[in-house]
């Protein structure tokens, strides 16, 4: 079974082609400038002509980085702006991310390499042991009307803008009117304090010590949410339906 898929970077000449390298487990895939010593030919002045290596293993995917002055960024396009780098004759660094971006700097140009890692592989749960359950790290409710709050300021970088900052409270406000129509700035803004408490980014109210104002809320409320899953793409629905009360 292929685990891994990499999409070269386009060329004038195969722009139009749906070039694409599969990789099973234990396979590699050399690329650089240079088309005799590569298994993908990437003829550019600005890359080496050993450039690197991908390489498939089990469920992700390591990387090598062969230049002698070039760091090579992989990007996780669908994350809120997370990356990892990868310096200079860097081997077998290995890649988080199931759907990457490989970023060469190559003399003013930065050609993308997009890397997916398709294959999952789960422990199967009915053999653990028994007993009480794990509490879970965060408690949230979908059908609550601060998770349709939460996912509103989610929703730029789910769409495929990983760098966008998070939306004003009016845009939140504007965004959610249609299926919330008494939203104001008033209860958006006050759905984004209970967030920060609940989701344990400042204490409550009731604690001796409430601790320094936080800053950039919004900020942290979406970083936190993307890095541990608690929205996703599918989740964005909460903004087309009537969200349930607010938790007390």
């Amino acid at each position: 079974m292929y685990s891994i898929i990499v999409v070269p970077p386009p060329t004038t000449e195969d722009e139009r082609r749906d070039t694409r390298f599969r990789l099973a487990p234990g396979e590699r895939l050399t690329f650089g400038r240079s088309a005799t010593d590569n298994d993908l030919e990437i003829p550019h002045e600005g890359v080496s002509r050993a450039a690197g290596e991908i390489t498939a293993q089990g469920a992700f995917w390591i990387l090598s980085n062969h230049s002698g002055s070039q760091t090579y960024v992989v990007e996780n396009p669908e994350g809120a702006g997370e990356h990892i780098k990868v310096g200079p004759g860097r081997l077998d660094a290995p890649v988080p991310f199931e759907f990457s971006r490989i970023v060469l700097p190559a003399a003013g140009d930065l050609l993308p390499i997009e890397v997916w890692a398709p294959r999952h592989d789960y422990r199967d749960p009915s053999g653990g042991p028994t007993g009480a359950t794990t509490a879970p790290a965060f408690s949230v409710d979908r059908t609550k009307r601060y998770f349709a709050v939460l996912a509103a300021l989610c929703e730029p970088r789910l769409r495929g803008a990983p760098h966008a900052p998070p939306p004003t409270v009016d845009q939140v406000v504007d965004r959610l009117r249609p299926s919330w129509p008494a939203a104001s700035r008033t209860s958006v803004q006050w759905n984004i304090d209970y967030l920060a408490v609940k989701l344990r980014l400042k204490p409550g109210p009731d604690e001796a010590d409430t601790g320094p104002r936080l800053n950039g809320k919004k900020e942290s409320l979406v970083s936190l949410a993307l890095r541990f899953d608690l929205v996703r793409e599918d989740d964005l629905t909460v903004l087309t339906r009537a969200p349930g009360p607010v938790e007390r």
